[in-house]
């Protein structure tokens, strides 16, 4: 007898980018350890096999989550900034104030995505983790990169080191991210944007 049910291996149909939305907004609030599979089917309005069928497991579904991410405007302001400004000054400026504006926005959750989801990682998924670490490092080398052609150019005295200056910035961000995730709000962060601006060393 032939079952006329949904035929076997056959995920559902449902929008994809709609559950894409649910899991990017769970984990976004949450981290990536504290969500469970079944609140992320709660919130995607999918069953657990739907899940497994459509993205693989919860760490695949965290990854597509996270490049999707990438794309959006919360992801790529960073991208952006460097795309768009002349100077290396302007452009770092310009991302803190970013982060600012964009980590506090009410559209979505606070803070960074990617900062937060690595909180509390366990060590059975020592692979996110070092999926994250590894993003977070590849940043500061973008940020590495960009303050080494403007010490090539002067905008940056011969003693600078972008390397450390690299550093300062991302933990700042980080630290931007965190404190939204408090309650900090856009005129709080755009005024510590302003003042690690002042560390910026002045060209000779």
């Amino acid at each position: 007898m032939t079952s006329t049910g949904t035929r076997r291996g056959r995920p559902p149909a449902f929008d994809r980018a709609a559950v894409l939305a649910a899991a990017t907004r769970l984990f976004w609030e949450r981290g990536y350890q504290p969500t469970s599979v079944g609140e992320l089917t709660g919130a995607m309005g999918i069953k657990p096999g739907s899940l497994y069928a459509a993205f693989g497991d919860k760490e695949s579904l965290f990854r597509e989550v996270v490049k999707g991410y990438q794309l959006s405007p919360p992801g790529q302001f960073v991208a952006l900034a460097f795309e768009e400004e002349p100077t290396a000054r302007a452009a770092f400026a310009r991302i803190l104030r970013d982060a600012a504006r964009i980590y506090t926005d009410p559209e979505h959750p606070a803070g960074c995505l990617v900062i937060s989801a690595a909180a509390n990682v366990a060590a059975q998924d020592d692979e996110v983790a070092v999926f994250l670490r590894d993003m977070r490092a590849a940043n500061l080398a973008r940020f590495e990169q960009r303050l080494s052609t403007a010490k090539r150019l002067g905008e940056l005295p011969p003693t600078a080191d972008p390397a450390a200056l690299a550093r300062y910035f991302g933990a700042v961000l980080q630290g931007m991210s965190q404190r939204s995730r408090d309650g900090a709000d856009t005129a709080e962060l755009t005024a510590t944007a302003d003042l690690a601006m002042l560390a910026w060393p002045p060209a000779d």
